[in-house]
């Protein structure tokens, strides 16, 4: 995948980047897969704004994910596709045991015609689903579990992967891309390889109304508001002081999370 630089016909693709989707499958090739999704623009049941600066945006269908490659599989990669809810790419399976058609998260290096295997016999190969204790230390994985039994959680957006530093009979110790350490139990079950997509950070938008096609709103500045709309609004001039949220809250310093896990061993910087 390479980027793709347009040549500006209009002021607003001076500064346009964007990746060259041609390998990827324009219309959805798994229906049973998509179900229905709500813009609820950011409120919740009550109607009140709970996630800021979203709304709009095209409608989307949202594709169902397995998270749970645990069960012995066999399968065949027949599309490689574009998932609107994901920065990754997504990859359709079909499984010659079950006779069945799923979707996962496709990791780079992964082409149409691939062979995929998922459980404890699997071998380390890209896009194989093995548990910890069967994958080699200093390999790059994806789509880890946190717990057994629970579904893929650790390193799932675009051209993340963490890495297997360290194993035990009954741990093993991971590396994430933000540096951050932490157990795991060797029953748990990854991907190998990295996701796909990873050129997504060096794109740009160039223009608003390409955010608000991705359900984004604008974003206004505390400073540029009246006192009466935010701690920082009002004064006389470029004015600033102390950080705080919309509520008063100050947002530099202590914890921002009561949550405690005893299995993160370094938290990232």
């Amino acid at each position: 995948m390479t980027l793709q630089v347009v040549n500006p016909i209009t002021p607003s693709q001076r500064e346009l980047v964007k990746l060259k989707k041609n390998h990827l499958a324009k219309t959805p090739t798994i229906k049973s897969q998509l179900t229905s999704l709500k813009n609820t623009s950011g409120r919740n049941n009550t109607g009140k704004i709970t996630a800021y600066h979203k709304g709009g945006g095209h409608k989307q269908k949202y594709r169902k994910i397995n998270f749970y490659r645990t069960i012995a599989s066999l399968g065949i990669i027949t599309s490689l596709e574009y998932d609107p809810n994901r920065t990754a790419n997504i990859a359709s399976v079909y499984d010659f045991l079950t006779n069945k058609y799923f979707y996962i998260l496709a990791p780079k290096n992964l082409n149409i015609g691939d062979i995929v295997k998922a459980g404890p016999n699997a071998e380390a190969k890209v896009g194989h689903s093995l548990p910890i204790s069967k994958i080699p230390v200093g390999s790059l994985i994806h789509n880890i579990s946190p717990k057994k039994k629970k579904q893929a959680q650790i390193s799932r957006a675009a051209g993340t992967f963490s890495q297997l530093i360290e194993k035990t009979s009954k741990y093993g110790r991971i590396q994430l891309s933000s540096g951050e350490q932490r157990f795991l139990s060797v029953d748990c079950f990854a991907t190998i390889g990295i996701v796909s997509n990873e050129l997504l950070f060096l794109t740009n938008l160039s223009k608003a109304g390409r955010a608000r096609w991705l359900n984004k709103r604008p974003r206004v500045r505390g400073v540029a508001m009246n006192p009466i709309d935010h701690p920082h609004g009002g004064g006389e001039g470029k004015t600033s002081g102390n950080s705080l949220t919309p509520w008063g809250k100050s947002s530099k310093g202590g914890r921002t999370s009561r949550s405690t896990n005893n299995l993160i061993l370094k938290k990232n910087d």
